[in-house]
């Protein structure tokens, strides 16, 4: 990389050839000859800077800046650049969708897609991840179907999807496992044990009570970056740790160009000391589909202090849970979720105005100060957050009682959530000669492996098989 502010993102990020060389003086330029002529850098105009500043809005923190403009300068607006940049975000299809799955992330999409940023925002929808995860009882038609229920939310929040593209894991793995795999043993085999373990913070899991399947899930997710040709990483910070190692992948591996991570703010749970908020518990959040009742009885019962509280000191035995570490990068000392969600909801469209008693405002340090001083009571802030998310989920509503196959889906979801998940059995050696069932030496024979409809040559086979069984053949 020739400086910070001239980084060109590779087109060959996913290509496994890491041993080529990569990083050796080029033998053509390292004589007498003539050197290439770099091209000069592009003029940096208004509009690019706006560009950037709307991207760099989305994040809470960026890794980083100079990257993000070298980026815009190779391929963003006016570049030229057949296909633009991509920016990438993966989510597990496991139920309901709160709101910081939703509106939030429809207005962060939408700022990194705006008309003429030359870019594409491409949605893992990681389906085997939620099987991992053991989503849904493990049902795959369960997860594939909440992972359709979200598609159609974000299309009635207003999501631009012109410049949006979804892609499922299952497909995606299935169609191209040759490139998939082999990149994610190369990721696995440069990191140990220790380092993969300290990335599940990603599912909200302690290290202690990860299953097999789960120490998988942040190679994966690791590889995806690079199976995707991700330029841009737009996820949460609660994600920051995998998306960090896949840049020291990169310097392993000796990739010019690491994926720029912009990690998005993560909401507060609506109840006192929730760093984030919580599917299992339905009043932890506003959901997409929550009716005008449920958003006034969750935000009038919501935690919403005043002043900074007590920081207690964690007990020397107490395990520490990656799932409950803090989930900010900056410091937040009033941790209220109503000047959170009014922040970062509510003031996150250009020219948004809030309403609080009697009067508008036009920025949220105002509204802040205001609370704070006691200019604003806690009703009037509570009553005026409860009208303005009303206003934002109202065509969710719209689209869902209307739309019949968004109707079924959301009755679909509803109904796996009230589902018992399924009872996990130990699996039982049966041993037929004990219990005097057959005598011994008997063999058991599958032939042909049973299924509902053999054919005709593979019944005739039969006897064939079974009289290599009694041969002792295979």
């Amino acid at each position: 990389m020739a400086s910070e502010d001239k980084a060109v993102p590779t087109e060959k990020m996913g290509d496994l050839k890491i041993d080529s060389g990569a990083g050796k003086k080029d033998k053509k330029n390292s004589g007498g000859g003539k050197k290439k002529e770099e091209k000069p850098e592009r003029e940096w105009t208004p509009e690019m800077q706006a560009d950037y500043d709307r991207i760099l809005s989305v994040g809470e923190e960026c890794q980083n800046p100079s990257e993000l403009r070298g980026l815009i300068l190779a391929k963003g607006r006016g570049s030229g650049h057949p296909t633009g940049f991509n920016l990438y975000d993966g989510f597990e299809p496991s139920g309901r969708m709160h709101i910081a799955q939703g509106v939030f992330k429809a207005m962060n999409v939408n700022k990194c897609t705006f008309p003429g940023t030359n870019s594409t925002f491409i949605f893992w929808v990681a389906d085997w991840f939620a099987l991992m995860n053991d989503k849904m009882g493990g049902d795959l038609d369960k997860i594939k179907t909440v992972g359709k229920y979200l598609l159609e939310v974000w299309k009635a929040a207003g999501m631009d999807l012109s410049n949006v593209e979804f892609k499922w894991c299952s497909e995606e793995f299935t169609k191209q496992a040759d490139k998939y795999w082999p990149n994610m043993l190369d990721i696995a085999r440069r990191f140990n044990v220790t380092r993969i373990k300290k990335c599940c913070q990603i599912m909200g899991r302690m290290e202690g009570s990860l299953t097999s399947a789960q120490v998988l899930y942040p190679l994966m997710q690791c590889t995806d970056i690079f199976f995707l040709k991700a330029d841009i990483c737009q996820l949460g910070v609660d994600q920051r740790k995998v998306n960090m190692l896949a840049r020291d992948y990169c310097i392993a591996a000796k990739i010019k160009n690491k994926p720029i991570i912009l990690s998005h703010h993560m909401l507060f749970g609506l109840k006192a000391g929730q760093e984030k908020m919580s599917k299992s518990d339905p009043d932890s959040a506003v959901f997409m589909e929550d009716t005008p009742e449920d958003v006034e009885r969750k935000i009038m019962s919501a935690y919403c202090p005043t002043q900074e509280e007590e920081k207690t000191e964690k007990k020397a035995d107490e395990e520490e849970d990656a799932g409950k570490e803090s989930m900010q990068l900056k410091e937040i000392k009033i941790k209220n979720p109503c000047l959170d969600y009014i922040e970062n909801i509510i003031f996150s469209p250009p020219d948004a105005t809030f309403t609080a008693g009697e009067t508008t405002y036009s920025d949220f340090e105002t509204v802040r100060e205001k609370f704070l001083a006691g200019d604003i009571s806690e009703e009037e802030l509570k009553r005026g957050l409860i009208d303005a998310l009303n206003k934002l989920l109202e065509p969710v509503r719209h689209h869902f009682t209307n739309d019949e196959n968004a109707k079924d889906l959301l009755a679909k979801v509803r109904m796996y959530k009230k589902e018992a998940p399924p009872k996990v059995t130990n699996v039982r050696r049966l041993n037929l000669v004990e219990l005097s069932k057959v005598s011994a030496g008997s063999q058991l024979v599958f032939a042909p492996v049973p299924f509902a409809t053999p054919t005709l040559q593979e019944a005739i086979d039969v006897p064939a098989i079974l009289r290599r069984a009694e041969d002792g053949q295979p």
